[in-house]
């Protein structure tokens, strides 16, 4: 009999959410678990169950290549959500924005980054002088106007939702919308994806394209989930999301 995992949503149309998420991704990869029953009315889902393993290095970079795949499918806007999915977008417990815009800069910083700053702000976990930095940085992202990829993106792929099964890598958990495609990878950096380089390396020569001058720019990606966590998990995160807005002006200083 095959093993499920069935989870409640963590506020109202979570898990409905969340399964449209899944399905959009899966059209992609058949690395994205698949969804077996969305209960709407209990806000449930019913997920295949992962049997987790050490991931090795093949598997990494496996995962690489499904992802370039789930990219390439693309979406028709940044900022676009799901395919038939009108409702809310949520990154774990909070929820966000989901509006097409037609170009990166504006929908990263008004949609992705300033809004849980200053939440984060407002909540003591960013100081005054802190938020100033990330809104100069968003200010500098807007004034570059970058000529961005646009992919389909799981939108919270910190390593606890790239799961390594002993059939392959396993995608769980997403926020998916139209993004930038190293906005994942710049979250599998930030929180510690094991063989990371494996896995660029076979995002890469599956054809995935992360934009000019990436590994400069990762700290710019990870301005959206610092920015979170500084909302949701205290200052520790404040002081890193500052950090890592120096570096974004720093290197689009350097870019102009």
């Amino acid at each position: 009999m095959k093993q499920v995992f069935t989870k409640h949503g963590s506020a109202p149309g979570a898990a409905a959410a969340e399964a449209a998420y899944l399905r959009w991704l899966r059209e992609g990869s058949e690395a994205v678990v698949e969804v077996l029953v969305l209960d709407e009315e209990a806000n449930t889902l019913t997920i295949e169950w992962v049997d987790s393993v050490r991931p090795t290095v093949d598997a990494a970079r496996r995962a690489g290549e499904e992802l370039a795949a789930i990219h390439a499918k693309g979406a028709h806007a940044f900022g676009a959500p799901a395919a038939g999915w009108g409702g809310p977008n949520f990154i774990g417990r909070a929820q966000q924005d989901c509006l097409s815009t037609s170009r990166w800069a504006p929908f990263y910083t008004a949609q992705r980054v300033l809004p849980f700053a200053i939440k984060a702000h407002r909540r003591g976990n960013v100081s005054g002088e802190g938020l100033v930095a990330i809104k100069q940085a968003c200010d500098a992202l807007l004034a570059e106007d970058e000529d961005a990829p646009l992919a389909r993106i799981h939108g919270d792929l910190w390593a606890g939702n790239l799961l390594f099964s002993s059939s392959g890598p396993r995608f769980i958990d997403p926020a998916a919308h139209g993004g930038h495609p190293l906005t994942d990878i710049a979250m599998l950096e930030l929180f510690g994806a094991p063989h990371l380089r494996a896995i660029i390396d076979g995002y890469v020569e599956a054809g995935g394209n992360l934009g000019r001058d990436w590994e400069s720019r990762i700290p710019i990606h990870q301005l959206h989930p610092l920015a979170v966590h500084a909302y949701t998990h205290g200052p520790r995160y404040g002081s890193a999301l500052v950090r890592a807005a120096e570096e974004a002006l720093r290197v689009l200083g350097e870019g102009r």
